[in-house]
């Protein structure tokens, strides 16, 4: 049996954003419950003809829409007093924009509104072009793990590496090593992926980050 050699590698790969995610919010609170269910029903109405025209017009990859809801509640003040009853409703849209310009200026236009709120905008990329990163990033992270196990073996002296298991981080110390059973056995490989995307509220774009985390064993013998 040669000398095995452990190692975990990680390669980033990047990509401009291709489909932007518009969070919404449209609602209303008062003292009177149908004017509160007429004010949100009136902006909901409008904010979905706006809606249809957009997609119309092809600025969507895709839209959905909750439906409202009305709630009452009665708040306390600073005091611990307990006030008069409010009524609330509200529902909830996702936009999908894939004309990125439409979206910035569509956003800056439906902020100024009394009933709707913009919860953030959250950066995609399609499947197709996600797929295609992930595998770059997965491919990178491998022919690193193999880079780094051949510094490795030559360090010591030993030939080229064999791989001998390649895994997702933190599978490959979940299990036994087949080596310290006197096997060779070569499981099937599987691979990682993050993609660092979270939801900002910024109408500009950044970079998405697409990682790929691998573990490797390797067993070297002397040259």
């Amino acid at each position: 049996m040669g000398t095995l050699i452990t190692v975990t590698a990680t390669a980033e790969e990047r990509a401009w954003p291709e489909l932007g995610a518009v969070h919404l919010s449209v609602g209303a609170s008062g003292a009177d419950r149908q004017q509160v269910i007429d004010r949100t029903a009136a902006a909901h109405e409008r904010l979905l003809a706006e809606v249809r025209r957009l997609d119309g017009e092809g600025a969507l990859e895709q839209w959905s829409a909750g439906q409202l809801r009305v709630w009452s509640q009665r708040p306390f003040n600073s005091e611990g007093r307990q006030l008069p009853v409010v009524h609330e409703a509200r529902g909830e849209l996702e936009l999908v924009f894939k004309d990125l310009a439409a979206l910035s200026a569509w956003v800056s236009e439906q902020a100024a509104g009394e009933e709707l709120s913009v919860g953030g905008i959250e950066w995609r990329l399609t499947e197709a072009t996600a797929a295609r990163v992930r595998e770059a990033a997965q491919r990178r992270a491998v022919a690193e793990a193999v880079a780094k196990a051949t510094v490795y073996a030559s360090a010591l002296g030993l030939g080229s590496p064999a791989p001998v298991e390649l895994a997702d981080a933190g599978l490959l110390d979940a299990r036994p090593s087949p080596m310290a059973k006197g096997g060779h056995l070569a499981r099937a490989a599987a691979f990682g992926m993050d993609a660092a995307s979270a939801p900002i509220a910024e109408l500009a774009p950044a970079e998405l980050v697409v990682q790929a985390t691998v573990e490797a064993r390797f067993d070297a013998s002397a040259g």
